[in-house]
């Protein structure tokens, strides 16, 4: 099982970037998709969920109306969307594939994001 994430890199204020997560070794489709930050000394936070169908999407507070989550069944890829970046988004970024029927959560290694002029 790999989760492999790209994508992440130092950003001004209120620009974009596009995170990738590629899926491989398990059945992508059958699983629920998360992104994750993380800063030293702070809790891991939930930033967005996708269904397995893709239907269903739910995002932190902070990030609603900024950030978009999207996967791609086909290329076992999910994908986050992340505009108007703050010098508070900067963290580690890590994707999630999880099946709660089954008890079964794979992880990524994290890519870093830094927001700073």
């Amino acid at each position: 099982v790999q989760l492999v994430e790209s994508g992440g890199g130092l950003v001004q204020p209120g620009g974009s970037l596009r995170l990738s997560c590629a899926a491989s070794g398990f059945t992508f489709s059958r699983y629920a998709m998360s992104w994750y930050r993380q800063t030293p000394g702070k809790e891991r936070e939930l930033v967005a969920t996708i269904a397995s169908a893709g239907g269903s999407t739910n995002y932190a507070d902070s990030v609603k109306g900024r950030f978009t989550i999207s996967r791609d069944n086909g290329k076992a890829t999910v994908y986050l969307q992340m505009n108007s970046l703050k010098p508070e988004d900067t963290a580690v970024y890590s994707c999630q594939a999880t099946r709660v029927a089954l008890g079964f959560e794979y992880w990524g290694q994290g890519t870093q994001v830094t927001v700073s002029s």
